[in-house]
C-alpha cells in the first residue's frame, strides 16, 4: 500500500507540474527559436570590412532615414491586420472597429501608430517589462482569451527600452524576436540558458569557473583595446550582460545590434522596430543637464534629433574614421563596434558601479581587478559610468554640434537625466506615434515603487526650452503631468492612467500616454534596482505580476480595461477622421484619463497592499486543471493495477 500511495503522490505531482505548463511549451513557435546573427568581422574586436556604395556618411536629423521610411510603409500593413484582430476581440460596444480601420486605410490616412516604452530599473524592469510584453504578445498561450490583450505587441510599430528595459528589448531581438514565454518555459535546452538570473552576473554562468569567465571578459576587452579602440568599464559590463541575455557561445561576442536590420522578420516589417536609449555626457561634465542630448540606437543608425547633436550615423559603420560628416576615400569602413552587449551596457552603464564589486567575489582573479583599476586610472574615477564610443560626428556641424571637437563620444545610462521611461525617440514628430504604452518599473519611492518621476522629468524637459533656441521643434507635444505626490495621493502610480486625452490642452499634436506603473497585483515585485540574483521562482512571479499589471489581472480588476485600451489605441485617429467618440470610449476616457486634479500634500511612506489575492476564479481554474490531471493519473494507475 505504501508503494502504491507513493506512486500516486509522485504521479499526481508530475500531473500538476504538467498541467501548469499546459499550452506553454506548445506555444513556443519554432520559427522564433533560432538564434540571431553574428556578423562582426572579428568577434568583439572591430575590424575592416568592404565599404558599401554609396559610402557611409552622417545625415542631418531633419527627417527619418530612407530605410525607416520604407520600413514604415510595410509595417503599416502588418499592424493594420493585427490591430483589427485586437479590436475585434475586445469589442468596443456599438462600434465596428474593423470597419473603421478599413475606412481609415481606404481614405489614405495612417493606421493608428502605437509605441511601447519599457523603463529602466535593472532586473526588476526586465522582468516586469517581460510580463507586459508577454501579455501583449498574441503568441503567448491564452493571451487572446477573454480579458487578454494578445496582439497589442503585434499592433505596435516601435518598442523602446532603456537600461534594464534595454536588456529585455536587446535580448528578445537578438534571439530573432522570440517570445518571453519561449524563454521562461523552454525545456529544449536551447533558449533555456537565457535569463538564468539564479547565476549572478558577477560570478558568471553555471558550468564556467569564475576565473575562466573573467578571463574571457578580459581577453575580449584587451583585444579591443590592443586594436586601437578606447575601453571603459562598460566594455566589461556589456560583455558580462551578454552571457545572460544572448544565447550563443561566450555570450555572442560577434553579435551586433545593426544585424537586426538583416533579420528576415524585421526586413519584412512583421515585427516592431527596436530602439535603445542612452544619454550623452559631454567631456568634463559630471552631471546630466535637464536639456540633455538623448541618443537612440535603432537597427540602422545611432544619433539624436536633439539640438545638442541633431544628426545620425550609420550604426554598422560607426567605428569608421568619419570627418566633417563623410568618410574620406583614404579611410576604410570599420564594423563591429555596435556589439549588442555594449549597446545594452551603454544604456545601463549605471550598473558599472555594481560590476566594480567583483573584488569581493570569491575566486575573482587578480588580473581582472588590476585591469579594471588600470582602466579607471585612465578614464578617472568620475567616469566609471561612461561608455566610450568612437565619435562619428567629429568635425560635423561645428556650430550646432556639442561633439564636433572630440573624437570620443561619451554616453551613459539612459535614466541618468531622470527620464527613466524611453519616451524620447517615440516623441519625434516625424514618427507620428499616436499612443505610447509606458511600462514603468522605476524605484522612485523608498519601497522601490514608481511615483511618476520619469513622466514628470519628460514633461519638465518639454517645457524647458519653450520659446528659446533650445526648444526642439522636432519633438511632439507632451501632455501635462502632475507632481509625484499627486501620483501617490490619487493612486495614479497603482493603476493605468491616460495622459493627454484632451489635445486642446496640449501645445500641439502629440501622443496619448498610457501609463502602466509597476504595482503588486499578484506579487510584491519591488525588488531593489541593484539586486543581481533571483531564483527561477522569483523570476516567474515577477514576470507574471507584470503580465497582471498590463492586463489588470486578465480584466478581473476591471472588466472594461481591454475595451478602454482599445479606445486609447484609436483616440488620436478619432480626431484625425473627425469621428464621434463611441459612448463606451467616452466612458473609458472618463474612467482612465487624468482629469487635472492635483493633491500635492506629502503622502508619507508608500506601502501598497496586494491587489489580487490568490482566490476566486484563479483558484477555481487551478483546482479544475489539477482535478482533471488527477483524474488522468488515477485512471492510468487503475489501468496499471488491473493489468498487473
Amino acid at each position: 500500500m505504501i508503494s502504491i500511495l507513493t506512486m500516486v503522490a509522485a504521479l499526481t505531482a508530475l500531473a500538476y507540474a504538467a498541467s501548469s505548463q499546459l499550452g506553454r511549451d506548445t506555444g513556443a513557435l519554432t520559427s522564433h527559436s533560432r538564434r540571431g546573427k553574428s556578423d562582426a568581422p572579428n568577434g568583439y574586436v572591430p575590424g575592416r570590412v568592404r565599404c558599401p556604395e554609396p559610402r557611409p556618411s552622417i545625415r542631418p536629423a531633419q527627417d527619418l532615414s530612407p530605410n525607416e521610411l520604407a520600413w514604415l510603409e510595410r509595417r503599416g500593413n502588418a499592424t493594420m491586420q493585427a490591430m483589427m484582430d485586437v479590436l475585434d476581440r475586445v469589442k468596443i460596444p456599438d462600434f465596428d472597429a474593423k470597419a473603421y480601420i478599413r475606412s481609415v486605410v481606404d481614405s489614405g490616412l495612417m493606421v493608428p501608430r502605437v509605441g511601447i516604452a519599457v523603463s529602466g530599473g535593472g532586473y526588476r524592469a526586465l522582468m516586469n517589462g517581460a510580463g507586459a510584453l508577454s501579455a501583449f504578445d498574441s503568441r503567448t498561450p491564452d493571451s487572446t482569451s477573454p480579458g487578454g490583450l494578445g496582439g497589442v505587441l503585434q499592433s505596435a510599430t516601435y518598442l523602446s527600452g532603456l537600461s534594464g528595459g534595454s536588456w529585455l528589448v536587446g535580448s528578445l531581438f537578438t534571439q530573432n524576436f522570440t517570445t518571453v514565454d519561449s524563454i521562461i518555459h523552454s525545456t529544449d535546452g536551447f533558449l533555456s540558458k537565457l535569463w538564468e538570473f539564479n547565476e549572478t552576473i558577477i560570478e558568471g554562468p553555471a558550468g564556467l569557473s569564475v576565473r575562466d569567465y573573467y578571463q574571457e571578459l578580459q581577453d575580449s576587452v584587451d583585444d579591443k583595446y590592443a586594436a586601437g579602440y578606447n575601453k571603459s568599464i562598460t566594455d566589461y559590463w556589456g560583455r558580462s550582460l551578454s552571457y545572460q541575455l544572448v544565447n550563443a557561445t561566450d555570450g555572442g561576442p560577434g553579435y551586433t545590434f545593426s544585424s537586426i536590420s538583416d533579420d528576415t522578420a524585421f526586413k519584412e516589417a512583421s515585427i516592431p522596430m527596436p530602439l535603445i536609449v542612452a544619454v550623452e555626457r559631454p567631456a568634463g561634465q559630471y552631471l546630466i543637464w535637464e536639456n540633455s542630448t538623448v541618443f537612440e540606437f535603432n537597427p540602422w543608425e545611432m544619433g539624436s534629433y536633439d539640438p545638442g547633436n541633431p544628426a545620425f550615423a550609420p550604426l554598422r559603420y560607426v567605428g569608421s574614421r568619419f570627418a566633417n560628416g563623410s568618410l574620406p576615400s583614404s579611410e576604410e569602413c570599420i564594423a563591429g563596434v555596435d556589439n549588442v552587449g555594449f549597446v545594452m551596457g551603454t544604456s545601463s552603464s549605471l550598473f558599472n558601479q555594481a560590476f566594480l564589486q567583483i573584488a569581493k567575489v570569491e575566486g575573482a582573479p587578480d588580473f581582472l581587478i588590476r585591469s579594471i583599476n588600470a582602466t579607471l586610472a585612465q578614464i578617472g574615477e568620475e567616469n566609471r559610468d561612461v561608455a566610450n564610443w568612437p565619435n562619428p560626428f567629429f568635425g560635423y556641424n561645428v556650430d550646432g554640434n556639442r561633439n564636433a571637437n572630440t573624437t570620443i563620444l561619451s554616453l551613459v545610462d539612459g535614466g541618468e537625466d531622470l527620464q527613466n521611461i524611453p519616451l524620447h525617440p517615440l516623441l519625434w514628430s516625424r514618427r507620428s506615434v499616436d499612443m505610447i504604452i509606458a511600462v514603468d518599473s522605476s524605484a522612485d519611492t523608498r519601497s522601490h515603487w514608481p511615483n511618476g518621476t520619469a513622466l514628470v522629468a519628460t514633461y519638465k524637459r518639454s517645457l524647458l526650452g519653450a520659446g528659446n533656441a533650445q526648444n526642439n521643434a522636432g519633438a511632439a507635444a507632451f501632455p501635462h503631468i502632475p507632481d509625484q505626490n499627486t501620483f501617490v495621493n490619487l493612486g495614479l502610480n497603482s493603476r493605468p492612467t491616460f495622459f493627454g486625452c484632451d489635445q486642446a490642452n496640449m501645445t500641439g499634436p502629440g501622443p496619448l500616454i498610457v501609463y502602466l506603473p509597476n504595482a503588486p497585483y499578484t506579487y510584491f515585485s519591488n525588488v531593489t534596482t541593484f539586486d543581481l540574483e533571483f531564483t527561477t521562482e522569483e523570476r516567474q512571479q515577477i514576470i507574471y505580476n507584470g503580465y497582471s499589471v498590463a492586463t489588470m489581472a486578465n480584466a478581473s480588476a476591471d472588466s472594461r480595461w481591454p475595451v478602454c485600451l482599445g479606445c486609447a489605441m484609436l483616440s488620436r485617429s478619432f480626431g484625425r477622421t473627425k469621428t464621434d467618440v463611441p459612448a463606451a470610449c467616452a466612458d473609458c476616457f472618463a474612467r482612465y484619463c487624468w482629469n487635472g486634479t492635483v493633491n500635492s500634500a506629502d503622502p508619507g511612506l508608500y506601502e501598497p497592499s496586494q491587489i489580487v489575492k490568490p482566490s476566486g476564479a484563479a483558484l477555481t481554474h487551478s483546482l479544475t486543471t489539477f482535478s482533471a490531471s488527477l483524474c488522468l493519473v488515477l485512471f492510468f494507475l487503475h489501468f496499471v493495477l488491473l493489468s498487473g
